[in-house]
């Protein structure tokens, strides 16, 4: 599909209703259309039903199509009239589970063996994710026969609908503002070069969520950040400006869609996954695609112009110049100081952990995020005492010549320190930077913000020493109030062989910026 000479057709429509002119049209847009459509019905006969609709409203609203994506220009077309469709005839989207395979409960000890198996291997199939195993209490304590196997082969989504890809491919090359949104799912995928390949290939600039930190290195020139409620100004106004957002395993959650309502409502949205039932869940969307982001990437990247956008990355730079960027004060010690020192000493290769809590923003915004798998993080679910156990499963997995750092609160570790016998055990070399504010940080700030100063229970008032219950727990504690105590300690931290504490004193009322409300939108954020 050529976009100039759609434009061109388009045009001779416009300009005297030339059918000739409107065939070539329909023939070279007829394909790709019905294809979407149909991945909307989900019926044959109702999709040919909807294309023929929109070719008839794509006649009556021509005179206002302007050059540039025609594709785009049609898709929302088909887009409004399918989902009226559904609305009028209540029509419900099926998802197909037919070929999900559920682990079954076995009542032999001798299958065991092959019920664990297909257990590692469902978790690791498709959407990533949990598997529970039932097993009754007479057959843990049976004996049988072991006999090894080689490990199943993970079962991968290599299908996708070939002509949606090439339509999306079609709407991005059409494109002048492009987007690229990605979540944690890319790197599940193992979709992380090809979706490099994108940004590169095409000049597009992309933005992340909390769990893909890392995919789109620090100091790319296509990465301007993280989104959403504590995502930086530029991203946050890329979304809300961009002509051509393209979703990639991701979900829109309430953590970045913060009003579905208003979230890229400039743009035609794309959306790649490998779960359907995530596809258009939060955020209405003109184009979706299931299957495996590796796959779908690779097969777009051939279609995808070499192209160049000045006039959109200008903007952008504009944007990133109005930033929020802390300033540092030589009197205290300040989150974003202590973050800076450790990706300093640590370099790229550290893999870094965090709780739950203002840290962990911090985290996210201030780390120099250099490699897909290099931060653990439990996303928003909130989990405050997740860190030091994830740290440890890091130390272990990674072995002890490897640097991990736990980033925590004086509020969530409280809830797992109990952990630190498990690392002086196992002789652990992880290095523990606690930002103490004596508070339960992020719940005051929203009290602070939204709630007029008006406190309650987010200052337990704890006389925690942490540099003596290191000492109790048999490790090696620090205190630190200014940049040059921590550089110190930090330093010294690096040389011990086992687990480490460093307590960073910070002050009660430093906030997490910028920030937007739930609900709210680029209009609503907070700067300062």
């Amino acid at each position: 599909m050529d976009n100039k000479r759609l434009d061109i057709l388009i045009a001779r429509i416009k300009e005297s209703g030339d059918e000739t002119a409107f065939a070539e049209f329909y023939e070279l847009t007829s394909k790709g259309l019905f294809s979407y459509l149909l991945s909307i019905v989900r019926r044959r006969e109702v999709a040919e039903d909807l294309m023929q609709d929109t070719y008839v409203r794509f006649r009556q609203s021509v005179q206002s199509y302007k050059s540039g994506n025609p594709a785009a220009f049609l898709i929302e077309i088909g887009k409004n009239i399918a989902f009226n469709h559904i609305k009028r005839a209540k029509y419900e989207t099926a998802t197909d589970f037919s070929e999900w395979e559920p682990v079954s409960g076995e009542k032999s000890v001798e299958d065991l063996a092959d019920t664990m198996r297909a257990a590692f291997r469902i978790a690791q199939s498709g959407r990533k994710g949990p598997v529970l195993v039932d097993i009754p209490k007479d057959i843990t304590a049976a004996v049988c026969e072991f006999t090894p196997k080689k490990p199943e082969p993970i079962r991968t989504v290599t299908t996708f609908n070939e002509e949606q890809v090439k339509w999306a491919a079609e709407i991005i090359n059409g494109a002048q503002r492009p987007l690229v949104y990605f979540g944690g799912g890319v790197r599940s995928a193992a979709s992380c070069q090809p979706l490099r390949d994108l940004l590169k290939k095409a000049e597009i600039p992309a933005t992340y969520t909390l769990m893909a930190a890392g995919v789109v290195p620090y100091g790319d020139p296509m990465n301007i950040g993280m989104v959403g409620m504590h995502g930086c100004y530029t991203s946050n106004r890329a979304v809300a400006d961009c002509d051509v957002l393209i979703a990639v395993g991701t979900r829109f959650s309430d953590r970045v869609a913060l009003n579905p309502k208003t979230f890229a409502k400039n743009a035609t949205i794309i959306q790649i996954d490998i779960d359907p039932s995530e596809l258009g869940k939060n955020v209405e969307v003109d184009l979706s695609i299931v299957g495996d982001a590796a796959y779908v990437l690779n097969a777009m990247l051939p279609q995808i112009e070499e192209k160049k956008h000045p006039d959109w990355m200008k903007m952008i730079h504009e944007w990133q110049a109005q930033d929020y960027h802390p300033v540092s004060d030589p009197t205290r010690l300040m989150p974003h100081q202590v973050i800076g020192e450790v990706c300093n000493q640590c370099g790229p290769e550290a893999v870094y952990v965090t709780d739950v809590g203002q840290h962990q923003m911090w985290a996210a915004q201030y780390l120099r995020h250099a490699k897909s798998r290099g931060f653990i993080t439990s996303g928003g679910l909130g989990t405050m005492g997740f860190g030091y156990g994830a740290a440890i499963g890091a130390q272990m997995a990674l072995g002890r010549d490897q640097r991990v750092v736990m980033f925590t609160g004086d509020g969530s570790f409280h809830m797992n320190l109990n952990e630190a016998c498990t690392a002086v055990s196992y002789e652990l070399p992880i290095i523990t930077v606690i930002f103490n504010n004596s508070v339960l940080g992020m719940v005051r700030q929203w009290q602070n913000i939204f709630y007029e100063k008006r406190y309650s229970q987010t200052d337990p008032h704890r006389k925690t020493d942490f540099v003596k219950l290191a000492e109790g727990f048999g490790l090696k504690g620090y205190r630190c109030r200014n940049l040059p105590e921590f550089q110190a300690a930090f330093a010294d931290a690096m040389k011990q062989k086992g687990p480490t504490w460093i307590e960073c004193i910070i002050d009660k009322d430093e906030k997490v910026l910028p920030m937007i409300p739930g609900g709210g939108d680029i209009n609503d954020i907070i700067m300062e």
